[in-house]
């Protein structure tokens, strides 16, 4: 019952949807296997230097894409497969049924051969079709999308600027959040999305920038603007070659998406936490929180957590209330502050989610306190002693 599937069967008496499902498949997880395979080389022992290894370690993600591209083109051409959904000309999407480009071709207008045209460039704000109400309508649902801009911003920042990173170059919040801002009045103007911090993007591009070691702990990052620029300069001359962005199958991207995904799991914490689970408790990763809590009340603390994501999730999922999805978003921040210090400690919730130098000034009190404890504990065990000789000499 895919939308993918809507019409094939008719227009080809010959497609088969379970062959088209199971390349597809195959395509998806080829694409992500292949690119862990090529990131692989980094540190093996193939090749005959350095410059090599790191080339098809930074190309992975293309040279998985073209070789699943090609595996689809050259040896299953017969299968249909969803592709890249790519206009012909370099134009607004939107198609109107009519002149006045009130109604959407052809969901308005069923029945009709073509569309009338596509809808200008510029988007007139003062065409409210008649409803003057609009405006202050939307200022409800706009100033959650500003919610949902700022926090998806703020995670992306702290991710990104973490200690544990090493960069040099200093933050830039508020700078960023007005860029942001000035260019989604731009993207508004012309009706296109909103621009937003793509946090999976992000980790993958300080990735491909940092220098780790065999453990996964970074050395250095390459901080540089260009290759944001280049990228984004490329997506840009895509426009180019619209029909070569055809040729792409959807599953191949839908691969990348996965590997995406994959790739930054084992940085995020919550991850970390939820496959302790399964794991033997003598061979749990020695962090900070493992060391010093009990081990029922860190996995409480991330069923908590598990609680909280399957709420938000559900409300996005259901069309009848999934406007207020960035207010659920918004509501994990007093749930953090008034809720979860119901059932933890100030410094356990410290070791689970606080800063790094907090957490270690609190591990520097914590050693100076046992130190003070032990110390007092020999003076009285001392001093019990001497109080004894004294007896014993009397």
């Amino acid at each position: 019952d895919h939308k993918s599937h809507d019409g094939k069967q008719e227009d080809d008496p010959d497609y088969s949807y379970i062959s088209t499902g199971f390349l597809s498949v195959i395509l998806g997880l080829g694409t992500t296997w292949l690119v862990f395979f090529f990131r692989g080389f980094k540190y093996s022992p193939f090749f005959c230097s350095d410059g090599i290894r790191t080339s098809i370690h930074d190309f992975a993600v293309t040279l998985s894409v073209v070789v699943w591209t090609l595996v689809k083109e050259l040896i299953f051409p017969h299968v249909e497969t969803e592709g890249l959904k790519v206009p012909d000309e370099f134009e607004p999407t939107f198609a109107c049924c009519d002149d006045s480009c009130t109604t959407f071709f052809p969901d308005d207008c069923e029945g009709q051969a073509e569309a009338a045209r596509t809808r200008p460039w510029l988007v007139d704000f003062g065409d409210l079709n008649g409803k003057a109400w609009v405006p202050f309508v939307a200022a409800g649902p706009a100033i959650l999308a500003f919610a949902l801009c700022y926090l998806d911003n703020g995670i992306t920042w702290h991710l990104i600027c973490h200690k544990s990173h090493n960069l040099k170059h200093g933050e830039a919040y508020n700078y960023d959040l007005c860029l942001n801002g000035f260019f989604n009045f731009v993207n508004g103007a012309l009706g296109l999305p909103w621009l937003v911090a793509t946090t999976v993007p992000c980790i993958i591009h300080l990735n491909a920038l940092a220098e780790k070691d065999r453990d996964g702990n970074f050395l250095e990052v390459q901080e540089t603007r260009l290759t944001l620029f280049f990228s984004h300069l490329m997506v840009g001359l895509s426009i180019l070659v619209l029909n070569v962005l055809k040729l792409l199958p959807l599953p191949v991207l839908y691969g990348v998406f996965l590997f995406m995904g994959l790739s930054s799991l084992p940085n995020i914490q919550f991850w970390q936490r939820f496959l302790m689970f399964f794991q033997q408790p003598s061979k749990y990763n020695k962090t900070v929180y493992v060391e010093h809590m009990e081990k029922k009340r860190v996995h409480l603390y991330t069923v908590l957590q598990i609680c909280f994501f399957a709420l938000v999730f559900l409300v996005q999922n259901i069309k009848a209330v999934a406007i207020i999805f960035p207010l659920m978003t918004l509501l994990c921040i007093p749930a953090r502050l008034f809720f979860l210090p119901r059932f933890f400690e100030g410094w356990e919730l410290l070791l689970l989610d606080g800063e790094d130098e907090r957490i270690e000034e609190w591990m520097e009190a914590k050693e100076q306190s046992v130190r003070m404890y032990e110390e007092s504990k020999n003076l009285t065990n001392m001093e019990a002693s001497s109080d004894d000789d004294d007896d014993d000499s009397n």
